[in-house]
């Protein structure tokens, strides 16, 4: 059963993932990867990771989700910076 201090937990969770979704869609549609690291997401996809393992550890549902989903923004953020990467190089050819 929810707690009502949860759903403040889950309201978190979709401000904080619309901001992340809509970083990484300004960040395609400006078409260069100049300022992204690959650190950033190494970094962020570690911490997710962990993070995960700890609110399970927990039993807090609320950041197991809010953490797998900071994960998936993070792969997919690298995803498409390597992509504009590998694309930029072959065009340099």
């Amino acid at each position: 059963m929810e707690q009502p201090a949860d759903l403040l937990g889950w309201a978190a969770t979709v401000v904080l993932i619309a901001t992340l979704v809509r970083q990484i869609v300004k960040q395609h549609r400006a078409g260069s990867v100049e300022g992204v690291s690959t650190w950033l997401f190494v970094g962020q996809m570690t911490a997710s990771v962990l993070f995960i393992a700890y609110s399970a550890l927990l039993g807090s549902l609320v950041f197991v989700v809010t953490n797998s989903l900071i994960l998936v923004t993070a792969v997919v953020g690298q995803g498409l910076a390597m992509r504009r990467r590998r694309s930029a190089g072959e065009r340099g050819k």
